[in-house]
């Protein structure tokens, strides 16, 4: 291919494209020279399920979880899963995520802000059912797990098919 194709496609390229994003063709300013445009947020949205008429699991992994231990207030970090059957709702991502942030300068047993999380999730979307695993980091030597539940009243769970 050589000169001859990339010549054809540079001359076929309007010039902007061919320039690095910024002022006068230089390299755009660093991500720290930018205010954040988002801001940690206790609301969670929610949007319509797509398919209310089925059992579909939804799957979310957070691996960067925060929180301040009560007792010293040094940071307590966590992955939290969460794993849940929608009804009407789902949970939107980047509410979720603010969510999940603002947690960052509170303190709070991983007992109580693994119950937290859930029961304001569960209020927000009303799933069928909804688990919430908080994996804490070590500390102190000791790891943490906690897993908390909602079953909606009357929802069973499909049965499991075994493929051969």
């Amino acid at each position: 291919m050589g000169e001859g194709l990339a010549g054809i496609i540079a001359d076929s390229m309007p010039p902007r494209t061919l320039a690095l994003a910024g002022s006068g063709g230089r390299p755009p300013a660093s991500p720290q020279s930018h205010a954040m445009t988002t801001q940690p947020s206790k609301t969670l949205e929610t949007f319509d399920n797509p398919r209310p008429d089925r059992d579909y699991t939804i799957r979310i992994d957070m691996p960067e979880f925060t929180c301040l231990c009560p007792k010293t207030g040094q940071p307590d970090f966590a992955t939290l899963h969460l794993e849940y059957v929608p009804d009407a709702k789902c949970v939107e991502l980047k509410s979720l995520k603010l969510y999940v942030w603002s947690y960052r300068d509170e303190g709070a047993f991983h007992e109580a802000i693994t119950n937290r999380i859930l029961d304001d999730l569960v209020a927000a979307t009303q799933p069928r059912f909804m688990r919430l695993t908080a994996r804490f980091n070590v500390r102190g030597g000791v790891y943490t797990n906690v897993v908390a539940e909602h079953r909606k009243p009357g929802w069973q769970a499909p049965a499991v098919v075994q493929l051969p």
